[in-house]
């Protein structure tokens, strides 16, 4: 069978006529970021921004082409907008950096069947965030809550090895990708659908374009929770999950010294500016127990976290180890709470999990006592 190449995919698309431009979209260079994968085609259109609400028929239009391709499984366009350049003209109204106003997504509404998004956050690197939502979302299975895990890091996903899953995802409809399945969750990450050495140089227009087709035009079907996994700091990608679908919280995920709180404090800070409640602290490598001896060493010191939980008025969810066991498993494709659900670390995330649950359900409950009632006499 002959491969799909980008030659067949953009002379597709040159059929794809821009009605206001009079032109075909290859031609006025509308079309970036192409990717082919196993049969899995993505790509980006990118117009002003000004036309980015009226023009869903063309990029519907252009996705359906791209599918009709012998070869292609699934087709994924997204609309990429650049803001356009100062003219030195009068200023826009600015908002105030305290009251963030919340968008409505540019397609249709994102994630209908899921009760609860839970993001968990870090303000730097290194601190095991990845590894925790793994862990976390895993727990919430164990506890009978139908869990989705979104790897929202698009340069850096992780998820195929931390969950172990091989192969790509199909699409059962022809229109929405197939969460991956493992251990009791579902699952999707940009890993799933690119090689693993293959770098993602993508601006952040399309990186935002692509997590919203992540949480819209996947099948994730109707879920209690979904986890999602931000990726470290404070950038476009928190923005666009505080702004594109209402979060129930945030779970912020920090080591104990000084350095990582400091870092901490700035993520858990922005998601209060955009109105997301956070739900608490969980402070990782918070101990060394040695193997051989059974001593113990704080070797990032222990308790900061706990400490600055208190300090900032919000819950300290719990602590987790620093253990050989929970990087090997992590590594090998098999969480901690899967590799051994009775053993102690099992035990620290299954509570963690149990007391984000309470605290979602709080929001939940929150949020349906705040609204509106309409009462016929």
């Amino acid at each position: 069978m002959t491969e799909l190449t980008e030659r067949d995919v953009l002379d597709a698309l040159a059929t794809v006529i821009d009605r206001e431009r009079c032109q075909d979209v290859v031609t006025l260079g509308m079309v970036k970021g192409l990717r082919i994968q196993d049969g899995h085609v993505m790509f980006a259109l990118e117009v002003e921004a000004s036309r980015g609400p009226r023009l869903e028929p063309l990029r519907k239009e252009a996705e359906e082409v791209v599918h009709k391709l012998k070869g292609v499984v699934t087709a994924r366009a997204m609309l990429t907008a650049e803001r356009p350049a100062s003219t030195g003209g009068p200023a826009a109204p600015r908002r105030s950096a305290g009251a963030p106003q919340r968008q409505a997504p540019m397609h249709g509404e994102l994630l209908p069947e899921v009760k609860a998004i839970v993001a968990v956050a870090s303000g730097k690197g290194g601190v095991g965030k990845s590894t925790t939502a793994v862990n976390l979302a895993v727990a919430l299975a164990r506890q009978g809550h139908r869990t989705g895990l979104l790897d929202a890091d698009v340069y850096g996903p992780s998820m195929r090895r931390l969950l172990g899953i091989a192969g790509n995802p199909g699409s059962s409809d022809g229109v929405r990708l197939d969460a991956m399945e493992r251990f009791g969750i579902k699952a999707m990450s940009m890993a799933f659908l690119v090689e693993e050495e293959t770098p993602i140089v993508w601006r952040g227009p399309m990186v935002q374009s692509a997590l919203e087709q992540m949480m819209r035009d996947v099948a994730w079907g109707a879920l209690d929770v979904l986890v999602v996994d931000m990726p470290p700091g404070t950038g476009d990608t928190q923005l666009t999950m505080a702004q594109r679908v209402p979060l129930a919280g945030a779970v912020i995920v920090s080591t104990p010294q000084d350095i990582a709180l400091i870092d901490a404090r700035k993520g858990l800070n922005m998601f209060r500016k955009v109105d997301v409640p956070v739900l608490g602290i969980i402070e990782n490598m918070s101990y060394f127990i040695c193997p051989h001896c059974q001593g113990r060493t704080d070797i990032f010191g222990h308790g900061g976290a706990e400490e600055e939980a208190q300090r900032l008025g919000v819950d300290f969810l719990g602590g987790i180890p620093l253990d050989v066991a929970i990087r090997e498993t992590s590594d090998g494709g098999t969480p901690i709470v899967v590799a051994d659900p009775d053993g102690e670390h099992a035990k620290a995330y299954l509570g963690i999990a149990s007391r984000v649950w309470e605290r979602v359900e709080a929001v939940i409950a929150g949020r349906a006592a705040s609204a509106p009632r309409i009462v016929i006499q």
